[in-house]
C-alpha cells in the first residue's frame, strides 16, 4: 500500500511538472510562431500518402488540411451563424477579428511572435497544439532528434504530445477553457455551442494524423481515463475561478437541460418523479458530467483516494445546490475537488491497461443506467460517448461474435440524445440495460 501511494504521488508530481513543461512550451521565447505552411511539403508532412518505414507517416499535414475541422476553425468565424452570434453579443469587431474569438479559432498570439510566413486564417494549426516552431523546426528534422526527450523537446518550445495528460490539458484550453479563452452561459444563449469532450472519441473524428505506438494496444483505454480525469480537474479550476469572478453566478455550470427542456404535465414528468436530492425543488443541478463515468476509473485505480473525490465533489454538490450558495466555500470546495482529479489523472496516466480493466470500466458504466441517466442529458452523453470509445477499443483487440449487437444497442444511446430539450432518462436508462445484458456475457478472446 505503502508502495502504492508512493508510486501515486510520484506520478502526480510528475503530472504537475509536465503541465508546467506544456505550459511554458506554449510561451516559449526560443521561437516564433511559422503557421503551417512550412510543414507541406510532400518530403515533410504533406505526403498524399502514409509512408511506412518513417517514423511518422509525413501526410499529417495533408489530413489536417483535408480533412480536420480544426483546418477550418478560422473560416467559421464568417459564416451566418457566427456573424449572428457577434450580433447578439453586440460585438464591438467581427468574430474574426474579435481576441474572444480568436483565442479559440486561430492561433492567437501577439505580434512580436509571429514569423513572417504566419497566417492567423489558418485556424487551428500545427503550433496551435505542437508549440512555436521556431526553435524546433530544423532540429527535428535530423535523426537524433527521435533520441532526444519530451523535456529536452520542451525546451525548445516543441510539446510531449504523446503524453496524454499533456495532449488532454492541450485540447482543454479551449475544450473546456481557461481564464483567456473561455465559453460563458452568454455565448451560450446567444448560440455559441455548449462545451463537451471526450479525448478518445473527439481524436477519432478528427481523424488521428499521427501515429500511434504499436506496442500499446489498450492505448485508446488510456486515452480515455486521464481524458476523463484531465477534464474533470480543468473543469473544477474554470469552477472556482468563475466563483471568484465578478460574473458570478454563472449559469454555464449548472445542468443547461434543467431549465431548457420541454414542458409536459406534471405526472409525466420523470425530474419530479427522481426528485431535488440535496437540493431546493427549482434550482438547477450543478453540471457533474465530467465525473459521472470518471468514477469509475477512479475507484479501480486508487479506492482510498477515490474516495476522497467523492467527498469533496459532494460537499461541492450541496454548495451549487443553494441558491445563493457562498462562493468562496464553492470555490475553496472546488479547488480541493481539482487537487484530488489532478492526482488521480496522474495515475491513471502511469498506471498499464489491458482487456479486463476496459471490460470491467464498461460494465460499470452501463450497470449504472438508473443513476447515470438521472444527472441529466450531458451525463447520459458522457456515457454513450466513453461507452463507444471503449468498445471500440474493445473489439480492436478481441474477438467477440456479439460485436455487431453491442455496436447497435450503444448507437441506440445516441438516438437517445437526438433532442437534449426532450431528452428522457427513463428511456436513456432502459437502452443503456440493454448494453449491460450484452456486456454480462462478453467473454471477449485475444
Amino acid at each position: 500500500m505503502r508502495n502504492q501511494r508512493q508510486a501515486a504521488w510520484r506520478s502526480a508530481a510528475w503530472l504537475a511538472f509536465a503541465v508546467a513543461v506544456s505550459a511554458s512550451a506554449q510561451n516559449s521565447v526560443v521561437g516564433k510562431y511559422n503557421g503551417p505552411g512550412g510543414c507541406a511539403s510532400s518530403s515533410c508532412h504533406g505526403s498524399i500518402l502514409p509512408k511506412q518505414i518513417t517514423h511518422v507517416a509525413q501526410n499529417e499535414y495533408s489530413i489536417w488540411a483535408g480533412q480536420d475541422k480544426h483546418a477550418r476553425a478560422y473560416q467559421v468565424l464568417s459564416n451566418d451563424v457566427s456573424v449572428r452570434i457577434g450580433k447578439i453579443l453586440n460585438l464591438k469587431t467581427a468574430p474574426d477579428k474579435n481576441p474572444k474569438c480568436l483565442a479559440c479559432h486561430a492561433l492567437s498570439v501577439a505580434a512580436d511572435m509571429r514569423a513572417q510566413s504566419f497566417d492567423i486564417s489558418d485556424g487551428v494549426s500545427c503550433e496551435h497544439c505542437h508549440g512555436p516552431a521556431a526553435g524546433w523546426l530544423g532540429p527535428h528534422t535530423v535523426k537524433e532528434w527521435e533520441a532526444r526527450t519530451g523535456d529536452q523537446k520542451a525546451q525548445l518550445g516543441m510539446r510531449d504530445l504523446r503524453d496524454i495528460a499533456i495532449r488532454s490539458h492541450t485540447c482543454l484550453h479551449c475544450h473546456v477553457g481557461t481564464e483567456e479563452q473561455s465559453v460563458d452561459h452568454q455565448m451560450i444563449a446567444a448560440g455559441h455551442p455548449d462545451l463537451t469532450f471526450e479525448l478518445n472519441l473527439f481524436s477519432a473524428v478528427m481523424p488521428r494524423h499521427w501515429k500511434d505506438s504499436g506496442d500499446t494496444p489498450w492505448l485508446g483505454t488510456k486515452e480515455w481515463a486521464v481524458g476523463q480525469g484531465m477534464q474533470l480537474r480543468d473543469s473544477l479550476q474554470r469552477l472556482a475561478r468563475r466563483a471568484r469572478s465578478s460574473t458570478w453566478p454563472e449559469y454555464s455550470e449548472l445542468d443547461c437541460f434543467a431549465c431548457h427542456h420541454s414542458l409536459t404535465a406534471p405526472k409525466d414528468s420523470w425530474r419530479q418523479d427522481v426528485g431535488y436530492a440535496g437540493r431546493t425543488p427549482g434550482v438547477p443541478a450543478w453540471n457533474s458530467s465530467r465525473f459521472v463515468v470518471f468514477r469509475y476509473a477512479a475507484a479501480e485505480t486508487d479506492a482510498a483516494t477515490a474516495a476522497k473525490l467523492e467527498s469533496e465533489l459532494a460537499t461541492l454538490r450541496g454548495l451549487m445546490g443553494q441558491l445563493s450558495g457562498d462562493r468562496e466555500q464553492i470555490a475553496t470546495s472546488a479547488d480541493r475537488a481539482a487537487e484530488v482529479a489532478h492526482s488521480l489523472a496522474g495515475s491513471l496516466n502511469a498506471r498499464g491497461y489491458d482487456q479486463a480493466f476496459t471490460l470491467s470500466i464498461m460494465r460499470k458504466i452501463a450497470g449504472d443506467a438508473s443513476a447515470i441517466s438521472q444527472q441529466g442529458q450531458r451525463a447520459a452523453g458522457q456515457a454513450a460517448m466513453s461507452l463507444d470509445s471503449l468498445f471500440t477499443v474493445y473489439k480492436q483487440n478481441t474477438k467477440n461474435p456479439d460485436e455487431a449487437e453491442i455496436k447497435a444497442a450503444i448507437s441506440g444511446l445516441f438516438q437517445q440524445l437526438d433532442d437534449p430539450s426532450a431528452y428522457n432518462a427513463p428511456r436513456f436508462a432502459a437502452q443503456m440495460q440493454k448494453v449491460s445484458a450484452l456486456l454480462s456475457t462478453e467473454k471477449g478472446s485475444r
